[in-house]
């Protein structure tokens, strides 16, 4: 694969060459940054595609073993400009990505430690499973970004009105599994609609009833950021119920409490998943 994708680098380079254009090294139109990564100065996007499903082989970080990943598919090809030919080493364009993704949560595998040009990254965020893979060639002027956006198991069974009633009469509260946002986003998905209409239904058939709308989080990312995005979603589910399902407004109060209230364990990704929620709390 790296020689075929070096032959296939120093082809294109000379066709560009000739034509006159090699000079531009600009990002090409309609291309941008895989928002989970920021790139290194004097990277440029010469390449990019989406394909909105496709197929990756990854080494698993956990078990060191090649596995097929399916899903929504991004490719980058990013390459060095002239000026700063020589300034990084393979190691640290590794380096650059791995620590990206320890420091929110992931796991990653390399297959040279002191020259790891082959990098698989594992992350599992917000219900979804994002890999990634690095590949480092011409002495680090050329990197390929392959990431796949596989989606997890999703809650199949969502809770009905009464079962979210008598949570609430008996602990003041309930967990709510079927409300879904995107990767880092605060905009309720369209697949939220059950557990919105059981929602519904219950401030129905409970005309008293008042409720605080919390947004959880795992503990992956930084606190501050977690704050203000548990909130954010938290003020999304309300909004969606008073325009969309014609829920009065005062009987609803959004509030944002992060990862500070876990119901298990961070340490696994099944507990980062239980600990991603949105509650219904008796005002």
């Amino acid at each position: 694969m790296k020689n075929f994708k070096s032959v296939i680098y120093l082809a294109v380079s000379l066709v560009f060459t000739l034509g006159g254009l090699a000079l531009a090294q600009e990002d090409r139109g309609g291309c941008k940054d895989y928002p989970l990564f920021s790139r290194m100065q004097g990277y440029y996007i010469f390449e990019c595609e989406e394909k909105e499903f496709d197929a990756e082989d990854f080494i698993d970080p956990a078990t060191k073993k090649e596995v097929t990943i399916e899903g929504q598919k991004f490719y980058t090809y990013y390459a060095l400009r002239d000026e700063y030919r020589g300034k990084y080493s393979v190691l640290q364009v590794s380096r650059n990505y791995t620590n990206a993704i320890t420091r929110i949560g992931g796991t990653f595998w390399v297959n040279d430690p002191k020259y790891p040009d082959e990098v698989s990254m594992k992350l599992v965020k917000d219900g979804k499973e994002i890999w990634v893979k690095v590949e480092i060639v011409n002495e680090a002027a050329d990197l390929y970004l392959t990431v796949i956006e596989k989606e997890a198991m999703t809650q199949e069974i969502v809770a009905d009105a009464s079962f979210m009633s008598e949570g609430i009469k008996t602990s003041g509260h309930v967990a709510i599994y079927g409300i879904y946002f995107d990767f880092n986003k605060a905009e309720v998905k369209p697949e939220s609609e059950p557990a919105l209409k059981e929602i519904t239904k219950l401030l129905q058939q409970e005309q008293n009833l008042k409720l605080y709308v919390v947004g959880h989080t795992d503990n992956v990312g930084a606190l501050d950021y977690n704050m203000k995005l548990s909130q954010q979603r938290a003020e999304a589910v309300v909004k969606e119920l008073v325009t969309k399902y014609n829920v009065a407004q005062g009987r609803l109060a959004a509030y944002g409490v992060g990862p500070l209230a876990p119901v298990t364990s961070n340490d696994t990704e099944e507990g980062q998943a239980k600990n991603r929620r949105v509650e219904l709390v008796k005002q």
